[in-house]
């Protein structure tokens, strides 16, 4: 024998009672539908709020108002901080990346090289040095250009608009 597998519309949701049940019953459409509100005391348990214990925010260097000034946390005047390179930092920054660096093997027993004190160079006689040991550009290298998604406009003269041939028509088309 079959038996109708099916939910019990009222057993999790709440169901009107009295006037309301009897006003439900007249003008819905299907009687036995779920409002859909759910039970409380089931759906949610335990309920929210019934915890006896209380949030407390954990004490942190940001909550100590002696630890935290406002001045770092105003985010206001975060202005960006200027950098200044120099004309001879730029020039001993030209000269030592004009050429391929070349990276020695690891080794275990090395220590770190100390870095070399250069002389400071002006920038003219950096550039002129670096452009005369070799060519920058050349018609084969040629610099970076913008990529764009479409071949570039080339202009190309079109045929001349309807006008009269003996009067003034300055215009020209380009297509």
């Amino acid at each position: 024998m079959a038996t109708k597998k099916a939910a019990e519309s009222t057993l999790y949701h709440l169901s009107p009672r009295g006037f309301w049940k009897k006003f439900r019953d007249v003008t819905v459409i299907n009687p036995e539908i779920s409002t859909g509100l759910p039970l409380p005391a089931i759906n949610r348990f335990p309920p929210p709020g019934s915890r006896p214990e209380k949030y407390s925010t954990p004490a942190t260097k940001a909550s100590d108002p002696a630890q935290n000034p406002y001045w770092k946390r105003d985010v206001r005047r975060a202005y960006p901080q200027l950098s200044v390179v120099t004309q001879s930092e730029l020039s001993a920054l030209l000269i030592e990346h004009s050429t391929a660096q070349s990276v020695a093997a690891p080794a275990e027993d090395r220590k770190g090289v100390p870095a070399e004190a250069r002389k400071p160079v002006d920038l003219s006689v950096a550039i002129s040095s670096i452009t005369q040991s070799h060519k920058v550009y050349t018609p084969a290298n040629l610099p970076p250009t913008l990529p764009i998604a479409r071949k570039p406009w080339v202009p190309q003269l079109a045929p001349d608009a309807p006008h009269d041939p003996h009067g003034y028509f300055p215009m020209l088309l380009y297509k």
